[in-house]
C-alpha cells in the first residue's frame, strides 16, 4: 500500500497493492502549466485509490475531453483524469506519495511542446505527441 497528500494535506490518497504502472512525465503545455515544470504522473486503477478531504478537490476542464484535479486549499497538482466510458485509470502526482514508489520514469510525452529551459537527458525513450493511454 502506497499513501501521500497534497502539501497541506487537506487531502490524503491510498492506493491499495503496489503500483501497477511506471511513471511516465508530461512536458505538453497544460501539464507545463499547471506545475510549473512538468507532470510525472502514474495511472493507477480508480478501484484501487482513496481519496480523504475530498470536499477541498477541485477540477478544472483543461480540454473537452480531460479533467485536472488540485488541492483548493494548497492549489498541489493532484490527478489527470481522462473522460472516457469505462475508463479504469486515473493519473496520480507521483510526488504526492510520502514513501518511495519502486517505479521511475519510463518514457516522456509530449517532448516537441516541452520549455526551452531544460534539457530531458535521463535516456528514458521520449515521444513527440501523445503515446497512448493504458
Amino acid at each position: 500500500m502506497l499513501s501521500g497528500s497534497c502539501l497541506c494535506e487537506a487531502i490524503g490518497i491510498t492506493v491499495e497493492g503496489s503500483l501497477e504502472h511506471d511513471a511516465e512525465a508530461c512536458h505538453c503545455r497544460q501539464c507545463r502549466k499547471q506545475t510549473g515544470g512538468f507532470l510525472i504522473g502514474v495511472n493507477v486503477r480508480k478501484s484501487a485509490l482513496t481519496i480523504t478531504g475530498e470536499d477541498h478537490l477541485r477540477w478544472f476542464r483543461s480540454s473537452p475531453d480531460v479533467e485536472r484535479g488540485f488541492c483548493g486549499t494548497c492549489g498541489s497538482t493532484l490527478f489527470w483524469r481522462p473522460d472516457i466510458d469505462g475508463y479504469e485509470w486515473i493519473g496520480v502526482s507521483i510526488a504526492l506519495f510520502d514513501q518511495p514508489t519502486g517505479t521511475a520514469i519510463s518514457k516522456h510525452t509530449f517532448v516537441a511542446n516541452k520549455g526551452d529551459y531544460y534539457v530531458i537527458a535521463d535516456g528514458v525513450s521520449q515521444h513527440e505527441e501523445f503515446s497512448g493511454l493504458e
